[in-house]
């Protein structure tokens, strides 16, 4: 031994568990981080089975959809000219009825068989489904005799054959002569090419000569010559 003392080593420092170290480690991270902003969602059982669902519908309806909007773009120019086809038709049917033509205050003129004028006019004419025939509304015709005088007819309703010259009178049928006689009936047919008259339906009439009923009338010669027909009763005036 020599006279200076050594020096004594350190002591060792105590041992320190490794779970200790780890839990020190965890609460150092925990005071750093953040909490969570929202708690984790888990669905249910029903929840996911009703979204399976939901995914094997939708693998389904969105190829028919898609197949639907394809025919449709491809028959949608087919229905557009049906349609036209359609509108055409039904205004062809439209102007084939007998309200499609009509004419306000309507004007026929022509001869008889000696050349001589007459006229029928109306308030209204509509075609019917035969060109030559027009059903008329307050219709009147207008026959000039050989001496000038004239013969004048008027209904509430009638019905004109241009093609026959065939005049059809019914409701308050009123004939004119020139000179003061009146003739009512209910209803008459006129052939103004003939110049003449005739009705079945009772007749009344009055004039210079007095009145007279009977159960129809002939007119003939344009309206010179009126023929009662059936029974018949006149009262008459003066001299007559």
């Amino acid at each position: 031994m020599t006279g200076r003392d050594e020096p004594r080593a350190a002591p060792p420092a105590p041992a320190v568990p490794l779970r200790a170290v780890a839990d020190r480690s965890a609460a150092v991270a925990s005071r750093h981080m953040l909490p969570p902003s929202r708690s984790r969602w888990t669905p249910s059982a029903g929840q996911i089975a009703r979204r399976r669902v939901a995914v094997q519908l939708g693998k389904w309806l969105l190829p028919l959809a898609g197949v639907g909007l394809l025919l449709a773009i491809a028959v949608w120019p087919e229905l557009d000219r049906m349609e036209d086809r359609a509108r055409v038709s039904f205004r062809r049917v439209i102007q084939t009825q007998p309200d499609a033509v009509r004419l306000m205050d309507p004007r026929y003129q022509g001869l008889d068989e000696e050349n001589r004028p007459f006229t029928v006019t109306a308030d209204v004419a509509t075609q019917t489904e035969n060109a030559d025939i027009v059903d008329l509304d307050r219709p009147r015709a207008d026959v000039l005799l050989t001496d000038g005088s004239w013969v004048l007819l008027e209904s509430n309703d009638g019905r004109f054959d241009k093609g026959r010259h065939r005049l059809d009178l019914w409701g308050d049928v009123t004939l004119w002569q020139d000179g003061g006689n009146l003739l009512v009936t209910a209803a008459a047919e006129v052939q103004l090419q003939e110049g003449s008259a005739s009705g079945d339906k009772p007749v009344a009439a009055q004039g210079p000569f007095g009145t007279l009923v009977s159960e129809g009338f002939r007119l003939t010669e344009r309206g010179q010559v009126v023929i009662f027909t059936g029974r018949s009763r006149a009262v008459l005036e003066g001299g007559q």
